[in-house]
């Protein structure tokens, strides 16, 4: 559908065509209509569909439509991590460009002082994480009484994180009166459940949700024993002479293993997780945007929201905790509508993990060996148990026979008693 049968303002609309956008997506169409409704909005999408284009666009366009020449908060989004903040924020820069509106990025790892004299200043608009959110609400320095979109953008992940206290502490600072948005790459119970308590009149969306993998994303699996997981990696980046791979690990402490032994065979590596500052994922994501470093090595959360145009590579070095995360994963690349491949490393370990993978994906993945590499997967065949004929019966320890003597067994001597005793003193008195 063409962006221009959406009813969307000129000035957003030029600033659409200006980032080469000229058809909505499903997801995008889904929303901006239901946002424009007011509705209460659970939307489901996969990641890499354009979803924050469908809750940026209708909320710059009612917000500008109010506009008085003075800037007031009225719309919050909520997201899991500062990536996620960063981009989030630049969207809504970009799509209103040609706007008088204001926005910021809140965040943890960030001056606080710099962040407070901005809000000061007047915002429109405010993306940030939970906590850092939180902290300027209770430090006085943003009121959220007068906001009228509420959005909760990957709302999977902010549960899986444990941030839901925070949100809820968020909740009770608004008005009653608002729209709320809750999106998410998967639709999980605990999701549903709080979009229950928390949405009215809910207007559901699943457009490409969690067990609808990008089709344009190829997928593949290697077989590998663990400890030569890193020496396949370091071949498969080598020998295909991949330029831009994301590869992803479980662990902090392992993903700054993968990229040391990366980094000594000659593939200029970075690494991003939670323990880095903000300077430093910032300017391992900008080197690898710029072509600076060929691998990024990153973990689950600290790559939530990462948006890199045109990456076609992604490597699961394992497969992560949750599987919906394996999800958000190859949802890195094949964005947009471009292909992509994402490719896993299985040790025999990860069996029963990948299973579950494939029953939310609903089909399996298809198995490639690399020469070398190879391992046999262990045998699941029952031994069959032998027959009553077959048994020899066996006595003692490690099956070995007692031998018996061949002599008849004497006669078990039966214990001497009191009474014994006296039976004897009475007939020697006899005597």
């Amino acid at each position: 559908m063409l962006l221009e049968s959406l009813n969307i303002d000129k000035a957003i609309l030029d600033a659409l065509h200006e980032k080469g956008y000229t058809e909505a997506t499903a997801i995008q169409k889904e929303l901006i209509e239901s946002m424009f409704g007011g509705r209460d909005i659970l939307a489901g999408a996969q990641t890499g569909t354009g979803k924050t284009a469908g809750f940026a666009v209708p909320i710059l366009q009612m917000l500008a439509n109010e506009y008085k020449g003075k800037h007031t908060l009225k719309a919050l989004i909520i997201v899991p991590t500062r990536e996620l903040a960063k981009q989030v924020h630049a969207s809504f820069e970009a799509y209103g460009k040609h706007l008088p509106l204001k926005s910021i990025a809140l965040f943890g790892g960030s001056n606080m002082t710099s962040q407070t004299r901005a809000l000061e200043n007047g915002v429109d608009i405010v993306v940030g994480t939970s906590g850092r959110i939180l902290e300027h609400i209770k430090a006085k320095n943003m009121s959220v009484e007068k906001v009228k979109h509420l959005v909760l953008d990957e709302a999977d992940t902010i549960l899986d994180m444990g941030f839901i206290n925070e949100v809820m502490a968020i909740f009770l600072h608004l008005p009653q009166e608002r729209q709320n948005v809750f999106v998410s790459a998967t639709l999980s119970g605990a999701v549903k459940r709080l979009a229950d308590q928390i949405l009215h009149r809910i207007k559901l969306i699943e457009v490409d949700s969690m067990g609808t993998s990008a089709k344009n994303v190829t997928q593949i699996i290697h077989p590998v024993l663990k400890e030569q997981k890193h020496e396949l990696l370091s071949y498969l980046i080598g020998s295909r002479n991949y330029q831009q791979v994301l590869v992803f690990v479980r662990k902090k402490f392992e993903a700054d293993k993968v990229a040391q032994e990366l980094n000594l065979s000659g593939l200029k590596t970075a690494v991003i997780h939670g323990d880095k500052s903000s300077g430093n994922r910032s300017r391992a994501l900008s080197d690898f945007k710029e072509a600076k470093v060929r691998v990024l090595v990153a973990t689950d959360i600290a790559a939530r929201g990462l948006d890199i145009p045109a990456l076609k590579i992604v490597i699961n070095f394992d497969i992560p905790h949750v599987k919906g995360d394996y999800i958000h994963r190859i949802g890195r690349t094949g964005r947009a509508g471009s292909e992509g491949l994402a490719i896993t490393l299985l040790s025999p370990e990860e069996e029963n993990s990948l299973k579950d993978v494939e029953k939310v994906l609903k089909k399996k993945i298809k198995r490639e060996e690399i020469e070398g590499y190879e391992f046999k997967a262990p045998s699941t065949k029952k031994i069959a148990k032998k027959s009553a004929k077959e048994h020899k019966k066996t006595d003692g320890a490690f099956g070995k026979r007692k031998k018996h003597s061949a002599a008849a067994p004497t006669k078990k001597k039966r214990k001497v008693t009191k009474r014994d005793g006296f039976k004897q003193l009475d007939r020697s008195k006899k005597k």
